[in-house]
């Protein structure tokens, strides 16, 4: 016997009875595929995915501050050259070196915002207070205010 069907009827069998057995379906068979995205061989790895964690090959200081002294001299030499085609006194590369050497030691004076530095000696005084309530021994003003402010200043580095 054969059941006329009319176009309503066909969309209410698609809608209630084939489309939650597709999802349920797509849903058991794919749970899978979900777990393995980002896992292909184009997917970019973490520092997490090593065992032991990456490493530089040449991450010794030694190693770093001479190439970091070759690479100042390649470009003072670039300098003096190009000073040098334009016609203008090429600059001494082995004395702008040691110049910017000396300046890479020596440790940049702090030209604190006076506001700044008068803010600090507060948080250092009030810091002092609380260590006295708890019985510790206080800290330099000073010297702390002159730490503070040079971990302030190397913040943005």
């Amino acid at each position: 016997m054969l059941v006329a069907l009319s176009n309503g009827d066909v969309i209410l069998i698609v809608v209630f009875v084939a489309i939650p057995v597709a999802g349920i379906v797509f849903a058991l068979g794919s749970g899978g595929a979900f777990k393995e995205i980002g896992k292909g061989g184009l997917s970019v790895e973490m520092d997490s995915d090593y065992g032991e964690g990456m490493r530089d090959s040449g991450a010794e200081m030694g190693s770093l501050d001479a190439e970091a002294d070759a690479e100042l001299r390649q470009l003072l030499e670039a300098k003096a050259y190009r000073q040098s085609a334009r016609g203008e006194e090429a600059i001494d590369v082995e004395s702008e070196l040691e110049r910017l050497r000396a300046e890479q030691r020596k440790p940049p004076p702090i030209d604190a915002d006076p506001g700044l530095r008068e803010e600090v000696r507060q948080l250092v005084v009030a810091r002092n207070e609380r260590r006295a309530r708890q019985g510790k021994e206080p800290l330099d003003v000073d010297a702390e205010i002159e730490r503070q402010l040079r971990d302030l200043e190397n913040l943005g580095q």
